[in-house]
């Protein structure tokens, strides 16, 4: 086994420690008996083909950047944190409250900074996985002490309410991580980010994207999305990101305590697994009761699996996930 993860343009060995996380779930429950009586669809077509069972919808006036906040204040008080310790703010989302300003700004308004600095990332439902490796850049370079990396999504605006194929499939919610700057030793041993491995493929467009923009349309737009083509190749480029981290680590699928992918459909989330040697007892799943909620479905699935105490101190943690772009990326996490 490779015994370091080392960067050497670090003057220290870094890493981004994680010190608390937090979610929030809008608190209309839409299950897929309600999603009968809107589309024509079953709820067992459904489950069998996506493991979902319900999704959250956010409240008429219940806005990205409020279930960005609430979900962050929950992070920030897992971690023992104010505010006013944190240095930046990185909110990962396809669904701003507006074109601009960034969604970050709203949220460190609402938590009641005056420093530092927030910006948005967009990367569809890799926007997490994205954001703890900028989140991670700024930290392990020594520039910031403390970063709040926040996915939140109202999806349900994007949503086209007659085309049964995709209104099913998405939800809404929030999850917040607190990362911290501190030493280690540059080993695989050390808490914190050990690896992260991010791609895009922006050819691929037409196989999920949003018809509509400022620039396009000067609407907002629906998701639209080819299923099939989307899981043909979803698996692949997954596992080609997975076998990126394990390669530069020297770790294994044996050596996870945890495998947290993003949640879009569980067909995806078992040959995702399957194919990388991933036991079935190391899943976090949450797709069941959450839908595909984009870049909140990671940190929710994250927040879930601390919740109910599986995940601990020192567990070796790996989150994945691919989106609309095609965007896709990991990331190797010692808890």
């Amino acid at each position: 086994m490779v015994d370091t993860v080392r960067n050497t343009s670090r003057r220290e060995n870094w890493r981004s420690v994680v010190e608390g996380v937090g979610a929030y779930l809008p608190e209309k429950a839409l299950t897929n008996a309600d999603m009968e009586k809107l589309v024509d669809t079953t709820r067992e077509w459904i489950e069998q083909r996506t493991g979902i069972r319900e999704r959250h919808v956010a409240a008429e006036g219940e806005t990205t950047s409020m279930l960005a906040t609430k979900a962050a204040l929950a992070a920030l008080k897992a971690a023992g944190r104010t505010a006013d310790e944190i240095d930046l703010v990185i909110v990962a989302t396809s669904t701003p409250d507006y074109t601009f300003p960034a969604t970050a700004t709203q949220v460190q308004a609402a938590l009641g900074m005056t420093h530092g600095a927030a910006f948005d990332l967009q990367a569809v439902c890799s926007g997490f996985v994205y954001a703890v490796t900028v989140a991670d850049k700024f930290l392990t370079s020594g520039t910031h002490e403390r970063v709040l990396v926040i996915g939140a999504e109202t999806f349900s605006r994007l949503l086209d309410w007659s085309d049964r194929t995709t209104c099913v499939l998405f939800g809404d919610g929030a999850g917040a991580m607190v990362l911290a700057r501190q030493p280690g030793e540059g080993t695989v041993a050390d808490r914190g980010v050990l690896t992260t491995h991010l791609r895009s493929d922006g050819r691929h467009r037409p196989k999920l994207f949003v018809d509509g923009g400022p620039s396009t349309t000067g609407t907002v737009g629906h998701l639209r999305m080819a299923g099939r083509e989307v899981f043909r190749h979803a698996v692949g480029m997954v596992a080609d990101v997975m076998d990126d981290a394990f390669k530069a680590t020297g770790l294994t699928a044996n050596d996870l305590n945890w495998f947290v992918p993003h949640q879009a459909n569980e067909r995806i989330i078992d040959a995702s697994a399957e194919k990388m040697g991933i036991s079935q007892e190391k899943i976090i799943k949450t797709v069941s009761l959450h839908g595909n909620t984009s870049a909140a479905s990671i940190p929710l699935a994250l927040s879930v699996g601390v919740a109910d105490g599986r995940i601990k101190k020192g567990d070796l943690v790996m989150i994945e996930a691919m989106g609309g772009g095609f965007t896709w990326g990991s990331a190797v996490i010692r808890w």
